[in-house]
């Protein structure tokens, strides 16, 4: 069983060949592939968390579509001053299956 921890997007995802995940918005290369950064690297037994070591590999994700996320809604108010405000946010997110981990 090979699988890989990445960081992507302020967060850490375990990840295997294969695996659809979403995360922020990531601006992919010509091809459609996007790079990600491995912290730790699992291959049966043997583990990998150097840095020099994980320089060396590859975690490769393709692009399958951007998406955005849910509406949040963000209100504010204080009371007895007739203050009211009302603002909403949605996430832009990317949604990638992983390729190759090498």
């Amino acid at each position: 069983m090979v699988y890989a921890i990445v960081r992507a997007g302020g967060r850490q995802e375990k990840v295997e060949v294969g695996t659809i995940v979403v995360l922020d918005r990531i601006k992919a290369d010509e091809n459609g592939n996007v790079e990600l950064a491995a912290v730790l690297h699992v291959d049966g037994d043997k583990i990998t968390h150097e840095a020099k070591a994980l320089a060396k590999i590859k975690v490769v994700a393709e692009v399958l579509n951007d998406l955005r996320g849910p509406k949040i809604v963000i209100q504010k108010f204080k009371n007895k001053t007739g203050y009211k405000k009302r603002q909403g946010h949605r996430q832009e997110q990317t949604r990638i299956k992983i390729t190759s981990i090498a």
